[in-house]
């Protein structure tokens, strides 16, 4: 299986418009907050990246009825434009129309793969910030995370893919933030050890994604002001080198000596690669490129590809706490 069939984010093996609300953060960054979800709200399906087939869409509707939530399927949802699902030009009308549906109270990625990048500069920013909206997906939806912030000020959710195994441990963490509206403090099970990398205690606005994705946005005018941030990050079949390669760029673009905190998530399936060559353990690039910044930081929050996962807010001010391993989040994430 190669990196971009990880990505998609596919697990099915085993089967009203408001008007914005903005907050002041505990940094300059206005933020604008979009209306938590009800049972009986509908929402909206699109497909950003990689094609998806109709089975999963069904699988998509199954899981999200389980929630008590109406489905409004994208034009272009099930699309094929090589292994783009769609034109750009037709993912991005999708994610336009969904904002601009007053019918539709939330939109989630049916899966990941590669391709949203590549519409960044085709949504209607100033659509997007009249209709604020919860707005969930991972893997290589993470470039529209990072660009609907940056552009707009949106609070972003990283967590469950339409095409995601929606088991009970998740979706727990799902209503608690999207439903409930609580401000969560978020810790892993017991079973699920983290590793300090640098002690301590930081605050800071969460923000991050999957590390390829971040890295490749670098440069362009879809990353956010990183003085201050709290980082996450997470990947997925990458070997230890490539995983070096990106926290390099990270550190000589500037971004690791600006942020307040780290938090690596799960590197799944990371391995030094095939053959004998020699290899650094994940650890010691952990250890050589993070732990010099003398700021805190640990290893496995449950974020990334991976069967039991939060769901992380993007935006909102955390504290976090490096040997606990717990993000508290210090203001609510939805309105």
């Amino acid at each position: 299986m190669n990196r971009r069939d990880f990505l998609t984010g596919l697990t099915l093996t085993g089967i009203a418009t408001q008007f914005p609300i903005l907050a002041q953060s505990g940094s300059s960054q206005l933020l604008l907050k979009p209306p938590g979800l009800n049972q009986g709200d509908t929402v909206g399906l699109v497909t950003p990246a990689s094609p998806i087939l109709k089975q999963h869409l069904k699988w998509i509707q199954l899981q999200l009825a389980q929630q008590e939530l109406t489905v409004k399927v994208a034009p272009h949802a099930l699309s094929k434009y090589g292994y783009l699902a769609g034109t750009d030009q037709q993912r991005a009308a999708d994610i336009n129309l969904m904002f601009a549906d007053p019918t539709v109270n939330g939109i989630i990625a049916t899966g990941g793969g590669w391709g949203s990048s590549r519409i960044l500069s085709l949504l209607d920013y100033n659509l997007i910030r009249q209709h604020p909206k919860i707005f969930l997906g991972y893997s290589d939806i993470t470039a529209l995370l990072l660009g609907l912030y940056s552009k707009t000020g949106l609070v972003t959710f990283h967590g469950l893919l339409g095409t995601s195994m929606w088991n009970p441990y998740s979706v727990s963490w799902l209503q608690k933030l999207l439903f409930e509206g609580q401000t969560i403090t978020f810790q892993n099970s017991p079973d699920v050890p983290v590793q300090t990398i640098y002690r301590g205690q930081a605050k800071g606005q969460l923000i991050g994604g999957n590390l390829s994705v971040l890295s490749a946005l670098v440069g362009s005018e879809y990353l956010p002001s990183w003085q201050g941030k709290i980082l996450f990050v997470e990947d997925v079949g990458e070997d230890i080198y490539r995983i070096d390669r990106m926290l390099t760029h990270l550190k000589l673009a500037g971004i690791l000596d600006q942020i307040s905190g780290f938090i690596f998530g799960q590197c799944t399936s990371c391995t030094k690669g095939e053959g004998n060559e020699p290899s650094l353990t994940l650890w010691q690039v952990l250890t050589d490129l993070i732990q010099p910044l003398g700021i805190p930081a640990w290893y496995g929050s449950m974020i990334g590809h991976i069967r039991d996962q939060f769901t992380i807010p993007l935006g909102i001010e955390v504290e976090i706490d490096t040997e606990q391993g717990t993000i508290k989040m210090l203001e609510n994430a939805v309105v």
